[in-house]
């Protein structure tokens, strides 16, 4: 491959969307069909989170059903996609200065498998996910997401899967309930500053204006850090578009962002 793949955040949002047609889950099947085919797929979870930075090294990874309360039938799906234990050293490799460690307990949580059934239902792709190093702080994620670069230029698609939104003590379960303002001006805060590479909001760098949105928008970073991936691996000018824009459940963001 000569040219280098794109990186994506992808927003997952209820486990229910591996289940749906809408207009997010149209969205993600367009996008799969868009890209060029990458030979595997590195991604980071929000729902794979450790106390060290663990890269899966797993040929066969398991399918995990990381939630409750929802239909029978998203604990019936398989999302049987191989693993790369090549791409997995490859990654180690890159990632050695941040201590990187082989894990074999994990597998495909719901923050991988809800979306890329969408985006490629034949699971034919190889994927291995990295773990969210829960010591680090957002600048430490952010320079882990920069020594991956090269790994776009040897056909390797880099998602990260989370949410710009996500408190859930704010969601409404209602899937026909309507925006919320302060959701919405929160993400559309978030959009401009990656538009705009503005790194300094992206780290938390957001003045006494939007600090209690921020806290509101995101109790706990865990859905915000993959974000952090997608836009750490990207190259400064590279084009920025939005594959999804749109709300679920009133106050949950599901924007998804393209870099390149």
């Amino acid at each position: 491959m000569t040219s280098k793949l794109p990186t994506l955040f992808l927003a997952h949002g209820s486990p229910v969307n591996a289940i749906r047609d809408n207009d997010f889950t149209r969205a993600l099947g367009r996008l799969g069909q868009s890209l060029p085919r990458p030979k595997a797929i590195l991604i980071v979870s929000a729902h794979w989170r450790s106390r060290t930075t663990r890269v899966l090294t797993l040929q066969e990874p398991k399918t995990i059903y990381d939630f409750s309360g929802f239909p029978k039938e998203l604990s019936e799906i398989v999302y049987a996609a191989k693993g790369s234990p090549q791409l997995a050293l490859r990654v180690a490799a890159l990632l050695t200065p941040f201590g990187v460690e082989d894990d074999e307990s994990w597998g495909l949580d719901h923050g991988v498998w809800s979306v890329l059934r969408h985006m490629y239902p034949a699971a034919d792709i190889p994927v291995v996910p990295l773990s969210i190093n829960q010591r680090l702080q957002l600048e430490g994620h952010l320079a882990v997401a920069q020594a991956l670069r090269p790994l776009r230029a040897e056909g390797i698609l880099i998602i990260g899967s989370g949410n710009i939104t996500h408190n859930l003590g704010d969601i409404d379960w209602d899937e026909a309930a309507k925006p919320q303002k302060w959701a919405q001006t929160f993400d559309e805060r978030m959009a401009k500053a990656i538009v705009e590479r503005d790194t300094k909001f992206l780290l938390k760098g957001v003045g006494p204006d939007y600090a209690s949105l921020w806290q509101r928008a995101l109790p706990t970073a865990e859905h915000y850090i993959p974000l952090l991936y997608a836009y750490g691996a990207s190259d400064e000018g590279e084009q920025v578009s939005f594959p999804y824009v749109g709300m679920q459940h009133g106050t949950l963001s599901m924007r998804c962002v393209r870099f390149g």
